[in-house]
Parts: C-alpha cells; sequence; structure tokens
C-alpha cells in the first residue's frame, strides 16, 4: 500500500485505526464508521457494510489500508466540489465573483480565517475584483500540498 499513499498519510492512519481499533481490528461497522470519518471520508453505510463485508467482518491495518485504497479511487472531492458550485451556478456560467467565493469560504462550514482565505487566493491568483473560473479554483484548491512544504 505504501506505493498508494504517502509515508506520512500511512502513519496518520495507523494513529486513527489504533486509537479506534483497540484489540487491533477493526470487528463492527460502528468502528470502521468512526475511523473513516475521522479521517475526513464521507462513505455511506452501503459502503462501509460493503467493506466490511469484503475482509469477512473483521479487519486488520493492512486490510482497512486496501479499503482506503479503494475508498479513495470512489470518492473524489473535486468532482462533488464542483458539482456543488455548478449547483449554485442557474446561468451555468461556470464562474463566481471573488468576493462571493471568500463569503463561502469564510462563513460555510467550518469557515476560513480572511487570512486563510487571503493564501489560497494567493496561490490561487485570484484578487479581489476577479471572476473566478470555479473548475479552475476547485483543482488548484484540492491539489496535494507539495512534499517539501
Amino acid at each position: 500500500m505504501a506505493r498508494y499513499f504517502k509515508e506520512q498519510d500511512i502513519d496518520e492512519f495507523r494513529e486513527c485505526f489504533y486509537l479506534f481499533a483497540r484489540s487491533g481490528q477493526i470487528n463492527n461497522l460502528d468502528e470502521l464508521t468512526v475511523i473513516m470519518r475521522s479521517l475526513g471520508l464521507s462513505p455511506t453505510i452501503q459502503e462501509l457494510v460493503s467493506y466490511l463485508k469484503q475482509k469477512n467482518g473483521k479487519m486488520s491495518f493492512a486490510d482497512f489500508l486496501d479499503i482506503m485504497h479503494q475508498h479513495s479511487k470512489v470518492e473524489s472531492l473535486p468532482d462533488e466540489v464542483i458539482a456543488a458550485f455548478k449547483a449554485a451556478d442557474p446561468h451555468n456560467k461556470g464562474t463566481i465573483s471573488a468576493r462571493q467565493l471568500r463569503n463561502l469560504l469564510q462563513n460555510w462550514g467550518e469557515g476560513l480565517s480572511m487570512r486563510e482565505v487571503d493564501n489560497i487566493f494567493r496561490e490561487a491568483n485570484v484578487n479581489n475584483n476577479s471572476t473566478v473560473r470555479y473548475a479552475d479554483f476547485v483543482k488548484i484548491a484540492c491539489a496535494p500540498v507539495p512534499d517539501y512544504y
């Protein structure tokens, strides 16, 4: 599985796995649900049941890494975010004003600070008076963080 995940990701998965699966194995749906959601994923109940069934109701850490790889191919955050933008784009222009985008980022969900939004805008070359193609913005915002940071 090391070829699919960075070492840092595997360490995070391991820490979360053993925090909630104290016996060293996932033995039920509740444990698998808590672990995957704690790692920021949003599997459906049907997906979770299927994953547990594939591993005969018990899952070691190696099995869990296999499931994480499998699920990462199914769950596509950039596509989901673009779909959300499209749902709020009644004229199908594919754009959003920078002011609206700033408002969304600061006031929806957990809400980012003004400084965090400024950093994202700087990285994506967005100025406060521009119009942003949201598909391009999502690609930049969801890009993996380089290892050299």
